[in-house]
């Protein structure tokens, strides 16, 4: 009966240091996996920064296209005119009404 209860635990120790040594690989492995994801994050913040950049860009060449009078972005320079004039025309109604 001895033998067999020094039997068991032993079989427990060695199970508990099996399942430690599982938890310092895991530990281990999701700081390795942390690390990955902030470096990633990090580059993906950046080249959203970029294409953001990249996007405002061509709307300013677009729109200094349509200034200089290229006919294929007439249509373009015409949209931005009448929203600048609906800007206006909303901030002289707002003037108007706050009795300015």
């Amino acid at each position: 009966m001895l033998k067999e209860l020094e039997t068991n635990f032993s079989l427990l120790e060695k199970k508990i240091d099996e399942v430690r040594k599982n938890q310092k690989d895991l530990l281990e492995k999701y700081a390795s996996l942390a690390s990955d994801y902030h470096q990633l994050k990090a580059k993906y913040d950046e080249e959203h920064k970029k294409n953001q950049e990249l996007v405002d860009e061509q709307k300013k060449i677009k729109l200094i296209s349509a200034i200089s009078g290229n006919p294929d972005h007439n249509r373009l320079m015409k949209n931005h005119i009448n929203r600048l004039v609906k800007e206006i025309d909303s901030c002289i109604a707002q003037l108007q009404n706050s009795g300015l």
